[in-house]
Formats: C-alpha cells, structure tokens, sequence
C-alpha cells in the first residue's frame, strides 16, 4: 500500500513554496479561506493522478509569473516490490528518513526506499512527469513511471462530481476493486442493431408526411435512396465509449442518481475495499452534501478512529464536526506567509485537543477574539450587530474573526496560547476583577498577541453600570425585570446593598432629579454588584441577553457613554477590521 511520504511544491497557483511530511494516515488541511488547501491537493492529483496529458495556462504559476516554472514533486514509499525493480527503476530509487524528513539520493540501510515522481510545467505550458534523482541525471538516464505503475498509485478523488467512480471506466474504483472484467461489446452492438430496427419499424407510422416529402424532393433532385426512405436511430449516435457498464439498484435506478453525500459514502467504502491496490484519496470540502452525523460515518469508514490507518487521506474541511471528531494528530494547520506555506501540525498536547473539541470553529478562522465569558461574546456579538447593520461598518463576522468562550480567566490563556501558536492573528478580552496569571500574560502579549482589558478592576457588568448614561441603565434594568421579575431584581439590590438599596431606590434615583451624581454613582454600584451576584442567577451571564443589550440598548446610546468606554470598544473593532 504505497503512501505519500514528502510533497514539494513551488510556483503553482498561490503557493510560491511549500515542503511537507504528511503522516501515514489522515491528513486533514485546516485554514482560513484562500490559504492554498484546495490547491495542494490539486497538486498531488496533477502529480501522481493517472494522466496522460492536462491543459496549464498562466494562471496556474504563481502570481501568473511563467517565467519561474512550476514544480511539483512528490516522494513516495511503502513501494510494492515491482517499484522497487532494479532493472526497471534501479537508477531512480532513493531513500527516505521519516524522522529527520530527509531524501538520500540512494536507499542505504536504515532508510525508507522511495521514488520522486515530478511534474514540471515552464512557459511553454507543456507539462513533463519523470522520476527524478541525482545519480539518474549524472548518468544521462530520464523516464516516468511505467502507465500500469501509474495507474495502480493515482490516488481516487472525492470531489464535488464523483460519479465516474460508479462507472467501469478507466482509473475508476471500481476496476480497483478486482481485476474482473465484463466485455460489453458483443452484447451492445446487438442491442444497438436491435434498437435500430425497432425504432425505424414504429417511426414509419409516425413521420409518414415528413418521410413522403423527404422522398419526393430526394427523386426531383436526383438523390438516390434506394427506392424509398425510413427514420431510424444513427448508428453513429449510439455511443457505448467508457462508462457504458454502470451501478443500478434493484430497481435498475442508476447509483448515480444517488445524493451527493451517499455517493461520496459510497466511493469512501470502495476506496477502503480497494486499498490493497491504491491506497490514497483526495477528498475536497469533506462535509459538501453530508449531515454531521453522515460526516461522522464517513471518518469512520476513512479509519479515523482506527489504528492500523487502512488509507493515507488528504482532505480538507470547514466542518466544525469533521474537527470535533478527528484527533490533534490528524490536522495540519496551512499557514501562507510572505514567502511560503507551512503545514503547522496541530499535536495532541491538552490544550490543543481542548481547544479543537471545544472551539473547533477558531481554527477554521482567520483571526479569534477569546473572551473572559460568555458575557463578553454577547456583548461583543450585540455591538456588531449595530454597527454592521446601521452603518457601513463590516461584520467581525465577515472579516473572519471567531468570538471563543473561555470559560473564565483561569482558562484564557489555555485557549488563546495554542492559537497563537499556530500563527493565528489572537487578542484576549478579560475583566479586570480578576487577573490571569501575569507571566502567562506577559508571554502571550511578546508574541504580538493583543489585549484587551476593562478598566479600574472592573468586571463587564460593572464597567457597563458605571459608563453608560442614565436612560441606557434605566433600560438594562427594565430588561433584567422583564427576564427575572421585580421580586428577584428586588432582593439582589437588598443583598448587595445590606437592604439600604432597593427597586425602590433604584427607580427614585433615574426617574427623578431628587439624586445627586454622587448618589446616582452609588446606585449604579449596587445595581452593578447584584446584576452578578452569582452565576446561576446573575442578570444576564449568558451570549443572548449581553448580545440584546448590546445591540438593543448600549450602541444606540454609546454616544452619550464614558469616553474611556467608548475608545475601548472602538480599539477592539479597529483590531477586528486590521485583519481584513
């Protein structure tokens, strides 16, 4: 079972440079939009897919440069004993070290015997596939992989169209499987003569007119047609090409009229049945045309779970269940940078897998915003809403950037650290109440991670009580009572305050003009402390109903808040739009 042990591309598309170790068995691509993960895997099928010829043109080369040629090669192993034939590949065998990742340019003793297949493309357009190494072109010696060879290792593509596979054609799964043949040719040509005859039979009765003046102008004008005319089906119409032998169910409905998921399902099992004989797939966008639970089958059927790793995958997702369900160890991270991609190979330390199984959707992101709490998300969330909605101001959301729980101060860290170490744009919006660890902080904001923090040794609710103007605390307040009830509003306000400050008090103190500014700044710090008395009753802890006051109640009158308050939020959208 042959599998893929280096890929080397250069200049192809929008991957100036890339060189990676893939492992042995699921390679999941990960990313944001446009980071290059459609494009490698074209790559490895342009490379090594059984073709005899490919149309290039100028868009394929890197910045539509075709003065620097495109390159793209890629190392195989786990050879059957034919490729390693020393009369037929002897000059091309080199050898490979799986923990360095490095290529010998010939196999020795502890070291994996591989072959190089490169495809090169110039600005001629032409592509050339040939086996490379250095002791070959030292001694004037060029060839490809034989055809056969070729065809055994192309690796089967699960992409949006993929019921060629439900065919017997060529390079289909279905002639991998087995090398069972059916000719078709026999019968076909019987049923064709068949079905000539038969229409030609019904068609006279039909088309007579057309068929009598078809005849009277073939006789005025001299055509011969032997005494009379008929309409039968063109014997050259009738074309039994490759594909003519396809899947039907019981009912003799083709397969390939099946969904799109079921299909893919379908092609995924083969491709397990057939590995014996070809053992890599490509699948493109994994979850298109799946539920999550049939996305969850499909990584079974692929051995996700399995240990002996039956098939080497390339595939790449956006599925937050796809990530849910694969291991740390299963996922590469594809990073473009200024002048390279790098495949970041996300490992399986705790942090990592916790924040893949909870967070997933951050590393399908371009950049994340990890909050203290749920608060902050809703908040954050609300706010966006406003601006993107009743102004020209673009959506987080649609910039790419991902709002994280993080499910208190303690774990900031543990969510934000393994992000940014995978080279993802990370800031940290936390309270002020309660600090993280300060080397921890410290580490993170060295590494160009950016933090946000309330001010004065605030928590969010009591940075919201003490900025916004009188009619938007008013507003809050009537929301809370409308959630939770005068009673509970009620007694908070008497618990915080020792029962010096009630609802009461509270109404007295914004609908009147009998309080002072010292007074009414008292109010707004008991009404402050009972909004998050505790977790299981506080106000509004949870992303619903910060994103209502948000959007509802605090934007619309952020004009009129603390200016300190209003420059924070203003940094935090102006980081968010900075990764455009």
């Amino acid at each position: 079972m042959a599998r893929i042990r280096k890929v080397k591309i250069e200049n192809f598309r929008g991957i100036q440079s890339l060189d990676w170790q893939p492992s042995n068995g699921i390679n999941c691509l990960i990313g944001h939009g446009d980071s290059g993960k459609s494009t490698l895997l074209d790559a490895i099928d342009l490379c090594i897919g059984a073709r005899r010829s490919i149309i290039f043109c100028d868009t394929d080369f890197y910045q539509l440069n075709v003065e620097n040629p495109i390159s793209i090669t890629v190392t195989i192993g786990d050879l059957s004993d034919n490729l390693k034939n020393i009369d037929t590949y002897g000059a091309h065998l080199r050898g490979f070290c799986d923990l360095t990742g490095n290529i010998e340019d010939e196999p020795s003793d502890g070291l994996e015997t591989v072959l190089s297949v490169n495809l090169s493309v110039g600005a001629d357009l032409e592509p050339v596939w040939c086996l490379i190494s250095d002791r070959a072109q030292a001694q004037g010696l060029s060839r490809n992989l034989g055809w056969a060879d070729r065809v055994r290792l192309s690796p089967t593509r699960i992409g949006n169209i993929s019921d060629f596979n439900l065919s017997w054609r060529k390079g289909s799964i279905l002639n991998k499987l087995s090398d069972e043949t059916a000719d078709a040719s026999l019968a076909l040509t019987l049923a064709a003569r068949e079905a000539r005859a038969a229409f030609g039979d019904s068609a006279q009765e039909h088309l007579t007119t057309a068929l009598a003046a078809v005849k009277s102008t073939a006789d005025e004008l001299g055509i011969p047609t032997g005494g009379n005319v008929k309409a039968m089906l063109d014997a050259h119409s009738i074309s039994f090409s490759g594909g003519t032998i396809s899947l039907h169910d019981a009912n003799g409905i083709p397969l390939k009229n099946l969904g799109i998921g079921s299909t893919r399902l379908l092609i995924a099992g083969l491709q397990r049945k057939a590995a014996e004989s070809s053992s890599v797939i490509l699948i493109d966008e994994l979850e298109y045309g799946l539920e999550p639970h049939r996305i969850i089958r499909l990584l079974g059927s692929l051995g996700a779970k399995e240990t002996s790793e039956p098939l080497q995958v390339f595939m790449t997702t956006h599925s937050p269940t796809a990530l849910r369900e694969l291991s740390g160890k299963q996922l590469y991270i594809l990073r473009p940078s200024k002048h390279e991609h790098n495949c970041i190979y996300a490992g399986t330390q705790n942090d990592i897998q916790a924040t893949i199984r909870c967070h997933p959707e951050a590393f399908l992101s371009s950049a994340v915003l990890v909050c203290e709490g749920a608060s902050e998300v809703g908040f954050i969330r609300g706010l966006d809403q406003h601006r993107s909605t009743t102004t020209s101001n673009t959506s987080i959301h649609a910039l790419g950037i991902c709002l994280v729980d993080a499910g208190g101060v303690d774990n900031i860290y543990n969510r934000a650290k393994p992000l940014k170490n995978f080279g993802y744009t990370v800031a940290v919006l936390r309270d002020d109440d309660k600090k993280p660890d300060a080397t921890t902080e410290h580490e993170f904001t060295s590494k160009g991670g950016k933090l946000f923090f309330w001010q004065q040794e605030r928590s969010i609710e009591d940075e919201i009580f003490f900025s916004v103007c009188d009619n938007a605390v008013v507003q809050i307040v009537d929301y809370a009572i409308s959630i939770h009830g005068d009673d509970l509003i009620n007694n908070h306000l008497l618990n915080v305050s020792k029962n010096t400050f009630s609802l009461q008090e509270y109404k007295d103190a914004f609908t009147s003009n009998t309080y002072t500014t010292e007074q009414k700044k008292s109010a707004r710090q008991w009404i402050a402390a009972a909004s998050k008395i505790n977790n299981k009753s506080s106000w509004f802890k949870n992303v619903s109903a910060m994103e209502y006051i948000g959007r509802e109640i605090i934007a619309p009158n952020l004009s009129k808040a603390d200016p300190a308050f209003r420059q924070k939020i203003d940094d935090i959208f102006a980081w968010a739009e900075s990764n455009e």
